[in-house]
C-alpha cells in the first residue's frame, strides 16, 4: 500500500468520499496517473449528464483499469455501491483485466466497490440497478471476435438489471458518419448513428447526448492508440433511459 493510501485509510472512509454529494472529484484517493487525465476527460462531467447520484448501485461494465470506477464510487459514496464488471473470458485472455479491478477493490477509500468477473449478460437481477455505465469499450461487443449476437445480448441483459427509469450511459470513440462498424477492429472507434440505433431496439428511449468529449480536430480516421492522438478523440456521450412503463 502506498503512502498516499495508508493516510486514506488512516482518515477514513467518510473522509475519501467528502465530494460524495455532488459531482465534485476528489483526487486525495485517485492515483496521480488518473487525475492527470481529468482534462481529456471530464468525469464531474460525465457524472452530471448520466445523472448519478449518491446511494445509488451503478455497474462499471468493462472498466478496464478504473478510472471511471473509481469516479463513481466517490459519487454514490459509501451508502452507495458500484459494481465493476469485468468480462470473464477477456479476463482469462488478459489477465491484468482482473489484477487491476482486484487490487482497486482492495483500497481502504473503495470499500463500496465489487469486483465482478463473469459474463456480460449477467449484468444484475431484473430490476435491481440504478445505472450502468461504460466508456471506450462498446466498440468492443461489435468486434468481429466475438458472435455476431454479443452486442444486442449485452443490451438486453443492460435493460432487464436496470429499474424502471434507470440509465444507461455510453462513451466511446467516433467513427465518420455512415461507417457502421466498419473501423470497430481497425481503428477502435464505431459509428454513433449505430450504437443509437441498436440500443434503442433493445427497448431503451433515448435519453440525451453530451457533446464535451466531441474533438473536431479529429479527423477520425486514426487509430485512437495513435501517439498524436491518443486521449483527445473526438466521442459521442449519450444516455438511455428504460422506460418507466
Amino acid at each position: 500500500m502506498t503512502p498516499m493510501f495508508k493516510a486514506i485509510a488512516a482518515i477514513g472512509m467518510a473522509a475519501a468520499f467528502v465530494a460524495a454529494g455532488s459531482t465534485k472529484i476528489d483526487n486525495t484517493s485517485r492515483p496521480a496517473a488518473e487525475v492527470a487525465r481529468d482534462g481529456d476527460r471530464k468525469p464531474a462531467t460525465m457524472m452530471r449528464f448520466a445523472g448519478i447520484k449518491r446511494g445509488q448501485i451503478v455497474v462499471d461494465m468493462l472498466p478496464g483499469g478504473g478510472y471511471f470506477t473509481r469516479v463513481i464510487a466517490q459519487t454514490v459514496g459509501e451508502d452507495g455501491k458500484v459494481v465493476a464488471l469485468v468480462a470473464d473470458q477477456y479476463a482469462k485472455a488478459f489477465p491484468k483485466a482482473r489484477t487491476d479491478i482486484e487490487a482497486l477493490v482492495a483500497e481502504p477509500a473503495y470499500k463500496n466497490v465489487t469486483a465482478a468477473i463473469r459474463p456480460l449478460t449477467d449484468v444484475g437481477a431484473p430490476n435491481s440497478v440504478d445505472h450502468v455505465f461504460t466508456a471506450q469499450n462498446y466498440h468492443d461487443l461489435k468486434s468481429k471476435n466475438l458472435p455476431a449476437a454479443t452486442a444486442d445480448a449485452v443490451n438486453r441483459a443492460v435493460f432487464s438489471a436496470l429499474k424502471p427509469g434507470g440509465s444507461y450511459t455510453i462513451i466511446d470513440h467516433s467513427a465518420k458518419a455512415g461507417s457502421g462498424l466498419r473501423d470497430v477492429d481497425t481503428l477502435h472507434r464505431i459509428d454513433a448513428a449505430a450504437v443509437r440505433a441498436e440500443v434503442t431496439a433493445a427497448g431503451f428511449r433515448f435519453a440525451g447526448m453530451d457533446r464535451r468529449l466531441m474533438n473536431k480536430g479529429d479527423d477520425r480516421t486514426k487509430n485512437v492508440f495513435d501517439p498524436a492522438l491518443r486521449g483527445k478523440t473526438d466521442q459521442f456521450v449519450f444516455r438511455f433511459v428504460k422506460p418507466r412503463k
